[in-house]
Formats: structure tokens, C-alpha cells, sequence
């Protein structure tokens, strides 16, 4: 999966004309940690059931036309990789940076959990 085709699926929804914005991110492996050790890369699980939860929830926001989420969790991620992209489309600004935060929050802390390897 990417992002390129995350958008092109979003496109074919039948409620995107009603789509005013569709904001995207794109989460990538950093060369060092939140406490500035260097990392050489990393390990995600996640909790597809509950990620399925908040996906559904997020969605029932008026105003929201759809939320797409891939999570790469099959390898090792090296520095630079793609972690995790989240697009979400909308009608208006305001409701879609709402969503896409609220959305991004919950699923950074409720459904993975990363593991970090250290030079």
C-alpha cells in the first residue's frame, strides 16, 4: 500500500464528491528518539480489533467521508521508511484536521505499540 493508491481508493468513494479536503500523513521512522538516541530502526504491533473500533467511530463524525489507515508491521523498519499512513476526507478543514488528529492520537496510543533498536 501507498499513499498514492490510499488516494485513489479514497476517489472511488461513492460519497467523495461531498469532499471538500482530504489531509494525509505519512509517519516515518526517525534517526533518533524522542530523547535523541540514535535509532537504526523499528518494530510495530498493533491491535487490529481495536484499530477497527476507532476507524469506525472516526468515520461516524459528520462530515467525514472516509478514513483509510495502513500500518506496516511485517518487517523491521530501517531509518527513513514509512511507518504508518492515514488519510481522511471530509467536507470542511476544520472537521478533517479534527478527525485526522483525534484519529491519529488514539491509534498512537491505544492501538501500537513500537519497539525501537538503538545504535
Amino acid at each position: 500500500m501507498n499513499i498514492v493508491s490510499m488516494l485513489e481508493q479514497i476517489k472511488q468513494h461513492p460519497d467523495y464528491p461531498m469532499a471538500g479536503m482530504v489531509l494525509c500523513h505519512n509517519g516515518v521512522v526517525r534517526s533518533t528518539s524522542r530523547e535523541g538516541e540514535p535509532v537504526t530502526g523499528l518494530t510495530i504491533k498493533v491491535d487490529h480489533k481495536r484499530l477497527a473500533r476507532i476507524i469506525t467511530e472516526q468515520k461516524s463524525t459528520p462530515g467525514i467521508v472516509e478514513i483509510l489507515v495502513h500500518i506496516e508491521e511485517k518487517k523491521v523498519l530501517a531509518v527513513g521508511d514509512d511507518v504508518m499512513f492515514l488519510v481522511v476526507a471530509g467536507d470542511i478543514r476544520e472537521t478533517v484536521i479534527k478527525t485526522l488528529t483525534d484519529t491519529l492520537n488514539r491509534i498512537k496510543g491505544e492501538v501500537t505499540k513500537k519497539t525501537q533498536f538503538f545504535a
